[in-house]
């Protein structure tokens, strides 16, 4: 798949308008800190489709996926299409974060600390 339409692909374009329009608590608060490259002055986009999937965060110049996960994801079923989803980013060369939304309230600056340490310089 050409990076032109594994990144955003129309299919997904009202999904991501959609997502974009509303984020949870913990993506609007860590997004406070991610966006106008805020963090080490890496580009971030929310809600970025890659392939058949929509990702809560992804920086193209460090290959970095940033997903929340909320109660949501605390369930045998959706464990399993997360690791089938992470599987496949991971074989598209991305380094993919998971963080729990509790850990974005209450640990702000280690979950911040965490994606900085995986910028390549």
């Amino acid at each position: 798949m050409s990076e032109k339409k594994r990144h955003n692909p129309k299919r997904t374009k009202g999904f991501r308008k959609e997502l974009r329009s509303n984020l949870t608590s913990a993506e609007a608060y860590l997004w406070g800190y991610l966006k106008e490259k805020r963090l080490g002055g890496r580009k971030f986009r929310r809600q970025h489709g890659i392939g058949p999937y929509v990702v809560d965060f992804y920086c193209a110049s460090e290959q970095i996926v940033i997903e929340l996960e909320g109660e949501v994801h605390m369930n045998a079923t959706a464990e399993e299409q997360d690791l089938i989803r992470m599987n496949f980013l991971e074989s598209e060369g991305l380094t993919v974060l998971r963080f729990e939304n509790k850990m974005v309230f209450e640990n702000l600056f280690s979950v911040l600390n965490e994606i900085k340490d995986h910028y390549k310089v």
